[in-house]
């Protein structure tokens, strides 16, 4: 399974990717959503882990873009914004599903399970 990380915090983009690669998935890492979104634009992925505020363009923006431009890969949001109205903003944009920071690393794996079922 191949995954782009769009994040620009270093440390959660080195944590994640220890844990996602000991999960035995194959991680493309973008630090902005305009690079995130033309990763997505040319690459084959089942799933995108995307933060919302990112450096060039937001997640929303890169969300909404992507949907736009017909990619329907499943997109998680992983951000620090945890109040109702982002979620569903989020959620609005096109995203799949939508986990607050802190996170602990089991509950996104099992939001990663559930989106890439219904992927199949």
């Amino acid at each position: 399974m191949r995954i782009l990380l769009i994040e620009d915090d270093k440390k959660i983009t080195a944590a994640l990717n220890r844990g996602l690669k000991s999960e035995g998935y194959a991680v493309d890492n973008a630090a902005d959503g305009i690079t995130g979104q033309e990763l997505a634009e040319i690459n084959n992925y089942d799933l995108i882990i995307l933060d919302i505020m990112l450096p060039k363009q937001d997640g929303w923006q890169t969300c909404a873009k992507l949907r736009g431009n017909k990619i329907l890969t499943p997109i998680l949001m992983l951000t620090a914004l945890d109040d109702v109205s982002d979620k569903i903003k989020g959620l609005d944009q096109g995203a799949d599903d939508y986990l607050a920071k802190p996170f602990h690393f089991g509950e996104l794996l099992a939001r990663m399970r559930a989106l890439l079922r219904r992927g199949k």
